[in-house]
């Protein structure tokens, strides 16, 4: 299994007088609302579900699912088990990756707040063009390959279970994702950790 680094809590920029900061759940809020995007999170005890809704339509334009867990050698991980995007994105100005990244932007800071350190997915492959593309959106933000479940071991069949098919399993850390993709959605200088 790869090692995830930790990066510091805060990465300098080019000008040591500023510093980026994590973007706040606030910042991400107020970011998808300026692209006409209503963005829900609720939550069940350890499981969490985030419908974004389109501001001028008021239709579902996606939905995300997921868990935090607590393993006991690696503490509380963000298990994010599906992203789901409607049909009425394929007609909207932005990229479909676009909308897919508020949804995960609110799961990871959901994410951070609760304490987890690493977020698990697996991009799932039904098609071998559009797994492709899954695989090389996640690595674009900040994902790691861990495995691939093929699903032709029995080694297979426990990552089977959990993620309910077969793809690229893959890690991230979480403030690494909040630090690095933070100027998309820091809406001011002053936002907290």
């Amino acid at each position: 299994m790869n090692s995830i680094p930790t990066p510091k809590s805060i990465i300098p920029n080019p000008n040591p007088k500023t510093h980026i900061q994590k973007p706040s759940m606030s910042d991400i809020l107020q970011s998808s609302k300026a692209q006409n995007l209503d963005l829900n999170l609720q939550t069940f005890g350890p499981f969490f579900k985030i419908t974004a809704k389109s501001l001028k339509t008021n239709k579902e334009l996606g939905k995300a699912e997921g868990m935090i867990r607590v393993w006991w050698k690696k503490g509380k991980i963000l298990h994010l088990d599906s992203i789901r995007l409607t049909r009425d994105t394929l007609g909207m100005d932005r990229s479909v990756f676009g909308i897919g990244l508020f949804i995960g932007a609110v799961m990871i800071r959901y994410g951070y707040d609760c304490g987890c350190k690493t977020a698990q997915l697996l991009a799932i492959n039904d098609s071998d063009i559009y797994h492709d593309k899954l695989v090389k959106f996640y690595r674009r933000i900040g994902f790691e390959t861990v495995y691939e479940v093929t699903g032709s071991s029995m080694a297979d069949l426990a990552h089977m279970l959990v993620w309910g098919g077969v793809g690229t399993r893959m890690d991230a850390n979480v403030e690494h994702l909040l630090l690095k993709w933070c100027t998309r959605f820091t809406t001011n200088k002053g936002s907290s950790s």
